[in-house]
């Protein structure tokens, strides 16, 4: 019989229960994660859930973890997920320390870090206040914390949003992603000045929305750069933006590198530079 992967943080052995028991029992009250071995050389995706990975900003996830090992004083083992229900959670198991945070952590200013660390090493009271604080703060980064308004519109004239999201989903991100919703931007009357600027797309973390400005619901426009805009904006659902000192970042490095697996990326961004007169002008 080959052997069996195990899993030590997992609460109930299935040598114990039996398969079909053990697989509820086993079943994770948290997302995917996508973790790194301690060797820090090798990605592994760790699939909890049969929903895929999250993509997360690793250099802050590696930043958290050194900072965990030096107040631990031993080797500490980080996990980033995007669990609903448990912020943090962690175990102590043969000298080592296993944490698993929500990913709205990564991008919290070094106070909140510091009362983790304090939290997670120590249990102070005083450390438990400021991350319950923190936690009350960014519910909307948990879930959503209001109603998208009015009527959701994903069919267009010429591109539909819906189908757009699901192939880039299951493309991009191993179909984990089923809790984002997407519309078509409302259209405005026209105005007597012609536009200086324009935004093609957003992301509301409050609302858990794509919004996807409607000039770009043309013939002429082609699919791969409206799928690009879209792609654009799932990437800020899923790596939360990066506090650099004073500074937030919401496209750091990993956000850029992460931009680059789209495959028509170049060719989008030269089609935009080419075209945007025109996206100007449209209305």
């Amino acid at each position: 019989m080959a052997p069996q992967m195990r899993f030590p943080w997992l609460p109930i052995s299935a040598a114990r229960v039996g398969k079909r028991r053990a697989a509820r029992a086993s079943m994770p009250r948290m997302a995917a994660a996508a973790m790194r071995v301690p060797d820090g050389h090798v990605q592994v995706p760790l699939y909890l859930l049969p929903s895929g990975p999250i993509f997360i900003h690793e250099g802050a996830r590696q930043r958290l973890e050194r900072r965990l090992e030096a107040a631990f004083g031993g080797p500490v083992q980080l996990a980033v997920t995007d669990n609903r229900r448990r912020m943090v959670t962690h175990t102590r198991a043969r000298g080592r320390l296993r944490v698993r945070v929500n990913m709205m952590f990564l991008g919290a200013d070094p106070r909140i870090l510091d009362a983790l660390v304090d939290y997670v090493v120590h249990g102070t009271r005083e450390a438990s206040q400021i991350i319950g604080d923190f936690i009350t703060a960014n519910t909307h980064r948990i879930r959503a914390s209001r109603r998208a308004p009015g009527k959701l519109t994903t069919q267009g004239r010429a591109h539909d949003l819906a189908e757009i999201l699901s192939r880039l989903n299951q493309t991009y991100f191993a179909g984990s992603i089923g809790n984002v919703l997407i519309t078509w931007g409302r259209r405005t009357q026209p105005s007597a000045q012609q536009r200086r600027t324009i935004k093609l797309g957003s992301y509301s973390a409050s609302e858990r929305l794509i919004r996807i400005h409607p000039v770009l619901d043309a013939e002429w426009v082609p699919r791969y750069f409206v799928s690009f805009i879209v792609f654009h904006e799932l990437l800020h659902h899923v790596m939360p933006e990066v506090r650099s000192g004073k500074r937030t970042l919401y496209h750091p490095p990993e956000f850029e590198q992460r931009e680059r697996e789209f495959r028509h990326r170049e060719r989008a961004l030269r089609w935009e530079q080419k075209h945007i007169d025109r996206l100007l002008r449209a209305k």
